[in-house]
């Protein structure tokens, strides 16, 4: 495989294409769930695959949200045997799709709120629809932990301070407690790019090819590209990112993640106190940054694991926002090591 294919192979893993078969999807309603705006998704839908098997006591659920742009397809990818990053020979996962990922309920599926009528969610919001699957239509009142990466790493960070009791562990990768500055730029970028697409009557593939441009210039580093990618190869390159979008990309969720991604900030509950936020977690908490993410700024969860005495760990290679995955088996083991102890 050349460096240009395994690059290309890698971006494409981590925004959810499906590889390999997963456990077959499943789609429950939640009925009517109100949102932090007070508005509400009508007949909300919540997706979800699981895989291993549920213990005696019920103790062994591990949770998996899905990742920006992602669905359970892909972190599917990420749970079997003892090789990958969840053991699902020991622990019950279940992979959830989070509003606006066109499984779960979004702007692009929503019979009766379609397109632009569907409402504005949060991350929160995402969490609070996933808490009322497990808690009323899986009848579970605790889950072990809570492992997600980008904006499910949001999520999960999410989860252990609105549901501080509800699990025991939770292991955020390359998320964030509240964006930076840098964070909202790229994702003010992309909204821009579909706004005014939008506004100029631009087919949906000609936003997809401008989002796509801009999303793989920022998920590794200039470094990264420069080494993998040479100017001989760099179309074979663009053909391939734009071949991967076109599997995933449909403009109002992605539109509608964005916005959830853009208000994120754990500490709005606590009037915006992240030491406050801080002290509601339970949790034991695993944080995972990379150094060099151009997407998600490590800073925050930095400063959270400080404020919380998380363990935290920090790749320093040159891969990016997806710099986990090109260290996969260290990955791999530090979270193994997490939730075994």
């Amino acid at each position: 495989m050349t460096r240009t294919r395994r690059s290309f192979f890698l971006l494409l893993t981590f925004l959810s294409i499906s590889l390999t078969a997963a456990a077959p999807v499943q789609v429950a309603d939640i009925g009517d769930l109100t949102l932090e705006n007070d508005q509400v998704i009508r007949d909300c839908q919540v997706g979800y695959r699981t895989f291993g098997k549920l213990n005696f006591w019920k103790s062994n659920v591990v949770i998996f949200p899905s990742w920006f742009g992602g669905t359970s397809a892909g972190t599917a990818n990420l749970v079997g045997g003892p090789d990958k990053l969840v053991d699902s020979t020991k622990y019950y996962v279940i992979c959830l799709d989070a509003l606006g990922d066109g499984i779960s309920s979004s702007p692009e599926n929503s019979v009766t709120q379609p397109g632009e009528e569907f409402p504005r969610f949060t991350i929160g919001d995402m969490v609070k629809s996933q808490y009322r699957l497990l808690t009323e239509v899986l009848g579970l009142k605790k889950i072990y932990a809570v492992i997600g990466g980008s904006m499910g790493g949001m999520q999960a960070f999410e989860w252990a301070v609105r549901y501080p009791d509800f699990m025991k562990k939770v292991i955020p990768y390359v998320g964030s407690t509240r964006l930076t500055s840098n964070d909202l730029l790229f994702i003010e970028a992309e909204l821009s790019a579909i706004r005014n697409g939008k506004a100029c009557g631009m087919p949906e593939e000609g936003i997809r090819e401008i989002v796509a441009r801009i999303q793989s210039m920022v998920v590794q580093t200039p470094a990264y590209r420069v080494r993998n990618t040479s100017p001989e190869t760099f179309p074979d390159y663009l053909a391939g990112v734009d071949a991967g979008f076109e599997t995933f990309f449909r403009t109002n969720d992605w539109e509608a993640q964005l916005y959830a991604m853009q208000s994120h900030d754990i500490a709005r509950p606590f009037d915006g106190d992240m030491e406050q936020a801080a002290k509601a977690v339970r949790a034991g908490m695993l944080i995972i940054v990379s150094q060099q993410d151009h997407i998600v700024n490590p800073t925050p969860a930095i400063e959270f694991a400080r404020l919380t005495g998380a363990e935290l760990v920090v790749f320093e290679n040159d891969c990016g926002h997806l710099a986990p995955g090109c260290e996969m088996a260290r990955f791999v083991e530090i979270v193994h090591q997490f939730l075994d102890k």
